[in-house]
């Protein structure tokens, strides 16, 4: 159905179909259909992309804009058909803006959760970044050490960097 609505918009506005692409089940997922016929006006052989719906061309708002601004950028044109959003037209690069306007707001309130999460996280004195792998093995470091054995057969016995090594028996002087 949606594919028949599409060649029948293409057919009245005039347009040769070159391309379609039917992505079925993507998920949040790298989608490489969408990746594909993006290659397409890279190489200067579409003049516009015609969508059902943004939803099926964007997965985030974010995702949106940038292939929308991407596709400005090369001079091609974007259609979504059931939103009625046509930015082949001044009146469609207007909402485009706007869209972009929304998909920034998103990003700063995306910013803002994270950061109060993590504010959140070390007042409940949860240690964040990487787990300290090699100082837990620090006792153990400098009792090889003491039996003589060199830093960089420790860390291959106890499969970790020697600089992490070099840096625990530096701390311990």
């Amino acid at each position: 159905m949606q594919m028949r609505a599409m060649r029948e918009y293409a057919a009245t506005r005039g347009w040769t179909i070159i391309l379609q692409v039917k992505e079925v089940g993507s998920g949040a997922s790298q989608r490489e259909l969408p990746q594909k016929l993006m290659d397409a006006p890279r190489r200067r052989e579409i003049d516009v992309v015609l969508v059902w719906r943004l939803d099926r061309w964007g997965r985030s708002l974010l995702d949106l804009i940038t292939t929308l601004e991407e596709l400005k950028d090369l001079g091609v044109g974007f259609v979504s058909l059931t939103e009625a959003l046509d930015l082949t037209t001044p009146t469609g690069r207007a909402m485009a803006g706007l869209l972009s306007v929304f998909a920034a707001f998103e990003h700063e309130i995306l910013r803002e959760r994270v950061r109060a999460g993590l504010a959140h996280a070390r007042q409940n004195g949860k240690r964040l970044g990487r787990p300290a792998t090699a100082a837990t093995k620090a006792a153990e470091i400098r009792k090889l050490h003491g039996a003589g054995i060199s830093k960089a057969e420790i860390a291959r016995r106890l499969a970790i960097g020697r600089t992490s090594v070099r840096r625990i028996l530096a701390a311990t002087r």
